[in-house]
């Protein structure tokens, strides 16, 4: 493998593969054939810490009788020789996509590319007959929505988008008191979120900051809340009014540097960033940046940044519900509230996930119902990533596990519906105008959820 600089377009180039291509391949007419009796051949693409970190040597230590990685694919092959052996997987690695898929057909693909390429895998990889396991978000504008939709429909392969956070037992147990009844029938939920100054920053140093890339944060980081409300109130959204700004970072600073390492203000900027202190992000990216020129240290005052670090959006859904949503990226905790206010009383919840008030292996859900008493209910905490959905998601996705009782399982219309509120409400904020759901794309929102097993 040539250790030259490596572009996108020779990412895809095999067969003049550009984004949004709806070539027809014979591969994409067959059924999908894998069975909880035969192992799936994976291959992924896009070898960051995502995928280094959920869907590789984790996944063939936990599944070993179920999976098999058979290709490694990314634009950058010094990174890309250094997952491989960091995972200790025995496989070909490529960067050249088309040459990977029609080399080695594996049946299943994982894209953990940037977001805004999602759509080019997700696409071409059905095409080519595989099905697909992408990362959240499923992709970051209406258009190249709109054609996975329509690949996924003519190929007849399977988009699974994962949505961990469905899977983290206190989300569950949520799902499962508001179909009990306990609180009546729901009519508006207060949603509020707040990244800490570590992790909320983290989003303005890497490429997340450039909305080409990953749609600004109502894309990338909210897709997973605008799931969680999607799949709690078992309706779709209809209309989405936002507000956003850009108050903390970027240009709102005296001073910046293009990045953490060679900076002279490291002495007075509170965010000065030590990459060399993480290994496996030396390993991962500070090690290959001269293949491709990407900082994992980038400064957060960049004048390029331009995304919003300051969100709010009124959601509508088809049943009547109304959502009151906002998100922080420079708080000095992290974690949520959220409030479901329902004819017969309230839920209410407080998560908080770092700098917690107190140490505690479980979280609180409150019920107050109306005229009555008030209940704790505590939920142990998972012991996987994500509140503990990691291993469950990949239980299912992996385990063979068949049953779905809470309808966690995420299709494509489940990933559509997720971006198609934040892609509104970046729209919103640039329009000043409230934005319909089914303007966007084929997709037209109904009163009743369609799940994924339903």
């Amino acid at each position: 493998m040539k250790n030259s600089k490596v572009t996108r377009r020779d990412f895809m180039a095999a067969s003049g593969v550009m984004a949004g291509a709806m070539l027809v391949n014979p591969l994409s007419t067959l059924a999908n054939s894998w069975s909880p009796d035969k192992k799936k051949r994976i291959a992924i693409v896009g070898t960051g810490s995502r995928a280094h970190g959920m869907w590789s040597k984790e996944v063939l230590k936990d599944y070993p009788d179920k999976v098999e990685f058979v290709a490694l694919c990314d634009i950058n092959p010094g990174r890309l020789e250094f997952f491989k052996k960091s995972v200790g997987f025995n496989c070909p690695t490529f960067t050249d996509f088309e040459k990977m898929m029609k080399d080695v057909k594996p049946d299943t693909l994982i894209v953990t590319t940037v977001d805004a390429t999602h759509h080019e895998f997700i696409i071409r990889g059905m095409e080519l007959g595989a099905n697909i396991i992408t990362e959240k978000p499923m992709t970051t504008d209406e258009t190249k929505c709109e054609a996975i939709l329509a690949a996924e429909k003519r190929t007849g392969k399977k988009v699974t988008v994962t949505f961990n956070y469905r899977y983290s037992p206190h989300r569950a147990k949520i799902y499962e008191l508001l179909r009990s009844g306990v609180i009546g029938n729901v009519t508006s939920v207060d949603f509020h979120w707040y990244l800490d100054t570590g992790h909320g920053a983290d989003y303005f140093r890497r490429w997340h900051r450039l909305k080409e890339k990953g749609g600004t944060l109502w894309v990338h980081k909210a897709t997973h809340h605008f799931d969680l409300l999607n799949w709690w109130i078992e309706s779709d959204p209809s209309e989405v009014y936002a507000t956003g700004s850009l108050e903390f970072y970027g240009k709102n600073n005296p001073f910046r540097h293009t990045h953490c390492r060679p900076c002279r203000h490291k002495e007075e900027c509170k965010f000065y960033w030590d990459v060399n202190k993480r290994q496996n992000y030396v390993d991962l990216y500070v090690n290959h940046e001269k293949h491709d020129g990407y900082l994992r240290d980038g400064c957060v005052w960049k004048e390029d940044i331009n995304i919003y670090d300051k969100m709010a959006a009124t959601i509508k859904y088809a049943n009547g519900v109304q959502v009151s949503y906002s998100l922080t990226t420079y708080s000095p905790y992290e974690g949520y509230r959220i409030a479901f206010n329902g004819t017969k009383g309230r839920i209410d919840m407080w998560i908080e996930e770092s700098n917690p008030m107190e140490e505690r292996n479980y979280d609180e859900i409150v019920v107050t119902q109306n005229f009555g008493k008030r209940e704790v209910i505590r939920v142990s905490h998972g012991e996987s990533g994500h509140g503990g959905g990691d291993k469950l998601l990949k239980d299912k996705i992996f385990g063979g596990v068949t049953t779905d009782p809470l309808n966690q399982a995420a299709s494509v219309r489940d990933g559509a519906l997720s971006i198609l509120v934040g892609i509104a409400a970046r729209k919103s904020c640039e329009t000043g105008l409230p934005v319909k759901i089914d303007g966007l794309t084929s997709i037209k929102p109904g009163i009743k959820r369609q799940f994924a097993n339903g």
